[in-house]
């Protein structure tokens, strides 16, 4: 963990050094040759080369790599592609290369090393260790590369001193159905020594919920008195702490990590600091775009030795697996410049803004937070959607909420959760006091509604995260069966 911190230390020079590594990689390729790539030009030079694309800029050079072209994006051919979803690509194909994948595995060792660095404590490696995640079993591409999800294709780089002590089996992780998959976890993971868990944190839930179905515990601590550790990613924590404090019986240690198919950006690398260390010298050239700026016709693109704590920026990369100018489209905020950590604020195309608001994934689960502390109650999961046209009265957001346990007063609760957005963000503030919208509407469904809705969409389980803001009401209308006027319980 040292040589970690000494090689953060100095972000702007670690970031330079990883362009030009990138540069002088990539200027016989053919993406480098079309944009006139040069070892050694400068960032300003690289920015008038490459513009910001997203995949389906991208596309059309990954797609000569998956039929096998060789020095497309990246010398030679991709050690692996990743499947994921896109919302406007239909399936997307991430390169990872020979030089990216350690990135991948280095990061996860480290965040976990920080962890037993920070604390003294490496008990958890003596017992079981549960990786909830996608099939492991690829296929292959017209070009002969293999394809598979993320968490699969990483699974077959797992350091063998985690391996023999890891869950579930091999046979267990191929199934496919994520219900049925769960099930076999949980009967074939129920009598062992667990220490450590690691998953997107609605997918863990519902392993526990499912655990303690099966075992009759009233808490996971009485089936697993050794379990210390939960690794985590993808959606922030905060909505399902409450929840996870009452299935767990305890307050369980926590290490964050910011893992995508695109590159392993950030992990957290110490006990108890805010945000998570970015990974400034290990084969990804990050740059930022302001938010509030990120629609401009030529948005600014800022280095890490230019970005400010508590700006929103959109995250672009350019990495060692071959993407250049990649609009990754999560949204961060850095917490600290000196080392550089961030947290994970949502989504650049996910917000609520029917109105002009633009509500973001950081302000709503902020604001259920400082109601839940407020007025009690559990929330397993909500989804926040606007509703333009009610039958009735002035419009308003709808807060589609899954309850393990509804607060004592809804009103007050209801009351609480708008005036928290109200203070988070002054344009919502301006509507409601305006008289443009009416507070929020909290919708309660069944937990089993969200399962329901990811399996409707083809979204259910592995890496997939349950939406929690929409410009639509399409998961809204999932979720509260299309067709039936919502019923709210409080305003």
């Amino acid at each position: 963990m040292r040589k970690v911190q000494e090689r953060v230390q100095h972000p702007r020079e670690a970031q330079a050094k990883v362009l030009r590594n990138l540069l002088a990689a990539g200027t016989s390729t053919a993406f480098g040759v079309d944009h006139g790539l040069k070892v050694g030009m400068s960032v300003e030079a690289f920015r008038k080369a490459v513009p910001v694309r997203d995949y389906e800029g991208l596309k059309s050079y990954i797609e000569r790599a998956v039929r096998g072209e060789p020095d497309v994006l990246w010398p030679g051919k991709p050690l692996y592609f990743c499947k994921t979803s896109g919302t406007t690509s239909g399936a997307k194909y991430i390169p990872l290369t020979k030089d990216s994948m350690p990135n991948h595995i280095g990061s996860a060792r480290n965040a976990l090393l920080g962890h037993i660095a920070g604390t003294g404590d490496a008990s958890f490696v003596d017992g079981k260790m549960i990786f909830l995640q996608g099939s492991p079993e690829l296929a292959t591409t017209p070009g002969g590369v293999h394809l598979g999800r993320l968490s699969g294709i990483v699974a077959h780089h797992v350091p063998g001193y985690l391996q023999r002590n890891r869950l579930p089996s091999w046979e267990t992780n191929c199934i496919d159905d994520w219900e049925t998959k769960v099930d076999a976890i949980v009967r074939e993971t129920a009598a062992e020594d667990l220490r450590l868990v690691s998953g997107i944190p609605s997918w863990v839930q519902m392993y526990f919920e499912r655990l303690l179905a099966h075992t009759g515990k009233a808490t996971v601590k009485e089936v697993f008195p050794n379990l210390s550790l939960f690794v985590h990613g993808g959606v922030a924590f905060g909505p399902y702490a409450e929840r996870f404090r009452q299935l767990l019986g305890f307050d369980i240690a926590r290490v964050e990590l910011y893992p995508a198919s695109e590159g392993f950006l950030a992990y957290q690398d110490a006990p108890g600091v805010d945000g998570m260390l970015l990974n400034v010298a290990d084969g990804i050239f990050f740059e930022f775009i302001p938010t509030d700026r990120y629609f401009e016709e030529h948005p600014p693109r800022l280095t890490v030795g230019e970005v400010e704590v508590g700006v929103q920026y959109a995250v672009v990369l350019s990495t060692n697996a071959g993407l250049w100018g990649y609009d990754l489209g999560d949204t961060v905020k850095f917490v600290s410049l000196d080392p550089p950590r961030v947290v994970v604020t949502g989504r650049i195309k996910h917000f609520t803004s029917a109105f002009g608001e633009h509500v973001i994934a950081e302000e709503v689960e902020g604001a259920a937070q400082e109601a839940v502390a407020a007025h009690g109650g559990v929330i397993t999961e909500f989804h926040v959607a606007p509703q333009v046209t009610p039958t009735e009265g002035l419009p308003y957001h709808e807060w589609v909420v899954a309850f393990e346990t509804r607060p004592s007063d809804p009103e007050a609760f209801a009351a609480t959760l708008d005036k928290a957005l109200q203070s988070r963000n002054p344009y919502y503030k301006d509507l409601i006091q305006g008289a443009v919208l009416r507070p929020a509407v909290i919708t309660p469904v069944p937990a089993d509604r969200f399962t329901e809705a990811m399996r409707k969409r083809g979204k259910l389980g592995g890496q997939n995260k349950i939406p929690r803001l929409a410009n639509d009401r399409d998961m809204a209308d999932l979720l509260l069966e299309a067709g039936q006027e919502p019923k709210p319980v409080a305003t």
